[in-house]
């Protein structure tokens, strides 16, 4: 008869099949590899339906975010995921935790006027609010240390990604 292994949930994350897919991905990085690719349907006005498998969402219009809100979130929201999984495999537990981001940028080119600055952040902070008792200083600078090399989104703003556009007219 053979002992089955029991999962270790540490802040909501299943711990032992998070550390399998580690031990996957260090034996063969291409484990690791995602490509998503999701559709945005204008819906009207400013309001778009962005459509990715089965999951849909709502961005812009009245009541939602809109798209650099929501770019602010992605970073929010990608460093929340982050510390709550290397907190739980370093098995520190996580009372709270929230991230506060903003940004400037100026909408100017946006609204067609081409002299104006770019129309992107020009510059982009956020704070983590972390309450972990317990928590040492070695494990804080561990999470900080994750938020500043390891996030997806982060990584993405901190480096010039290649980006293609084309144009299909019906």
């Amino acid at each position: 008869m053979s002992m089955q292994q029991q999962d270790i949930i540490i802040n909501g994350q299943n711990v032992t099949k998070l550390l399998e897919n580690r031990e996957r991905a260090r034996k063969d990085l291409s484990t690791a590899d995602r490509n998503p690719k999701l559709v945005a349907n204008w819906v009207g006005e400013s309001r778009s339906r962005i459509e990715f498998k089965n999951i849909e969402i709502h961005i812009g219009g009245e009541g939602e975010l809109n798209p650099m809100q929501i770019f602010l979130a992605s970073l929010a929201a990608c460093d929340v995921d982050l510390i709550a999984m290397h907190a739980a495999f370093i098995g520190l537990k996580i009372e709270s935790l929230s991230i506060e981001a903003g940004g400037h940028f100026n909408v100017a080119r946006y609204l067609g006027l081409d002299d104006g600055p770019g129309p992107g952040y020009d510059g982009m902070s956020y704070v983590v609010r972390l309450r972990a008792p317990g928590a040492t200083p070695e494990q804080i600078e561990y999470l900080r240390e994750k938020c500043e090399r390891a996030s997806p989104v982060g990584d993405s703003l901190t480096r010039p990604v290649p980006l293609t556009l084309s144009f299909e007219v019906e």
